[in-house]
This record gives C-alpha cells, sequence and structure tokens, in this order.
C-alpha cells in the first residue's frame, strides 16, 4: 500500500458544522479520523495531502449513541474528530472535497 493511500485511511472525512466553521475562523478545520489513528500521523497525513504546515492537532472521540431500529436494539459507532490547526498562511478549503 502506498504512503498516500495510508493518509487516507487515516483522514476519513471533513466535518462542516456550525462549530467547526467558528473553529476555521481562528485557523483551524476539523476531520473525522480513524478511531486509532494517533495525532503526529493525523499531522502527517494532513500536511502530505493537503501542503500545509499544521501547528496543532486536539483530538476527541464522541461515543456511539444507542438507538432503536424497528425495535431492536443497537449502537452507533464511536467517531474520533481532529481539530487541525493551522500555521498562518495555510489553508485548507474543505468545500471543494477531499
Amino acid at each position: 500500500m502506498t504512503a498516500k493511500a495510508e493518509h487516507y485511511d487515516v483522514i476519513r472525512k471533513p466535518i462542516i458544522t456550525e462549530k467547526s466553521t467558528m473553529a476555521s475562523e481562528a485557523n483551524a478545520v476539523v476531520f473525522e479520523v480513524s478511531i486509532d489513528a494517533n495525532k503526529p500521523q493525523i499531522k502527517e497525513a494532513v500536511e502530505t495531502l493537503f501542503n500545509v504546515k499544521v501547528k496543532a492537532v486536539n483530538t476527541t472521540i464522541t461515543k456511539g449513541k444507542v438507538k432503536r431500529f424497528r425495535g431492536m436494539l443497537g449502537k452507533r459507532k464511536d467517531v474520533k474528530k481532529a481539530y487541525v490547526t493551522l500555521e498562518e498562511g495555510n489553508t485548507i478549503d474543505v468545500s471543494t472535497g477531499l
């Protein structure tokens, strides 16, 4: 497997919400990442894929909710988000897609 494919395994998709839009004003971008990815892997993947310099990476894990589907109990997946703060002068336009 190539290095670029591994980076795409680490970063799943950008998250575009009200909170992530507010974070973008502080030069930060929010991505959904692999649950077992660590901060150095996320930093390397973002720098390689988007050709930007990363200042900091903060992560959070959102536990999946228990939901009912046709009367049966089920559980949504746990999701890991990465708040990637970029160096001054670097930008990523997430509205155009990966």
